[in-house]
């Protein structure tokens, strides 16, 4: 006879299941005693997002009122879509939501792409300290305002006065209107965007890049991969949750765009993309004091922007469930 077995008293089958019966009985109070602490500490930051989150969204209701100041918030006469089908015949509407596409689609393209690559191009330096100045280099413009950068931008790219100008007259070249002239605006507004929001994602995709098993590359070398081809089959298939996770945040934002973007770097000259869908929002609601206009305008950017990302992450998804990601 086993003496371990015998010495070793078995438990019976329905003691733990009674101990198991009482614990789903306990109650909530149970746990709020027992503790208390806990949800004390939770109480602060939840409190935080009821109030200046979720309770702000009650101003979603003048989207379908004909708000008046004099009438207060609630006592605007109910019109319900009739606002909207007024912002949808507006000649501005389609073109805000042109240009939104546009440029969002346009910095989806180039500034989601550039950190990638600079990822990989980083990540193959051998010299730390090389590397460690140039994450310093990259990421430094993600802490600049947008105000300072169009003032930055202006001072270089001006045609009149810009500083690359005088340097491109004093080498015979003529000068080129940067930010005055609607296709040179647009090719200057996607640069200084790359410039200004590619060192974030390199660090992202560095730390991604940094948890990738030695041992891959390893085998890699052993199979004969050079340097870009262990970077193709092991450093980009290792990171593709990161990049797909991105992908979709950046499609949320497809309809959102950044008003301090191109508001620091709009004028006069140039107006055939500088209208866009938070631009719009500004005009109507706080230039025009059109408040009724402007949060529908704002309410229907949100449920595209929401219908954008629940469709990339079904996507997502369904490539996950099929081995791909």
């Amino acid at each position: 006879m086993n003496v371990e077995s015998a010495s070793t008293p078995s438990i019976p089958q329905n003691v733990t299941a009674l101990k198991s019966k009482k614990r789903k009985n306990k109650g909530m109070t149970f746990f709020l005693r027992r503790d208390w602490q806990l949800y004390l500490l939770l109480l602060f930051p939840l409190s935080f997002v009821l109030v200046f989150k979720y309770a702000p969204m009650t101003g979603l209701v003048l989207a379908f009122k004909n708000y008046k100041i004099a009438k207060g918030f609630w006592g605007s006469e109910w019109v319900g879509f009739e606002v909207f089908k007024q912002i949808f015949d507006k000649p501005d509407f389609m073109r805000a939501v042109r240009n939104t596409l546009m440029l969002n689609g346009l910095d989806l393209v180039f500034s989601f792409t550039m950190p990638i690559l600079l990822a990989l191009l980083l990540n193959e330096i051998k010299g730390v300290r090389f590397k460690r100045v140039n994450q310093t280099l990259l990421y430094l413009p993600h802490f600049l305002s947008w105000v300072i950068i169009g003032a930055i931008a202006y001072q270089l790219l001006s045609e009149g006065n810009g500083v690359i100008n005088n340097v491109i007259e004093m080498l015979g070249g003529k000068r080129i209107p940067f930010l005055q002239e609607d296709t040179h605006w647009l090719f200057s507004y996607l640069a200084i965007g790359v410039w200004q929001s590619m060192g974030w994602g390199t660090i992202l995709y560095l730390a991604s890049i940094s948890s990738i098993n030695p041992e891959m590359y390893e085998a890699a070398t052993v199979d004969g991969a050079g340097r870009w081809r262990k970077a193709w089959n092991v450093t980009l298939p290792s990171i593709r949750v990161t990049i797909v996770t991105l992908l979709i945040l950046n499609l949320g934002k497809i309809m959102e765009g950044s008003f301090e973007r191109v508001f620091a770097l709009q004028n006069k000259a140039t107006t055939e993309y500088t209208t866009t869908i938070p631009v719009l929002v500004y005009r109507w609601g706080i230039e025009s004091g059109n408040f009724s206009r402007a949060t529908a305008l704002g309410l229907f950017q949100a449920v595209i922007g929401l219908v954008l990302v629940l469709v990339a992450d079904r996507i997502a998804k369904k490539l996950g469930e099929d081995g791909l990601i």
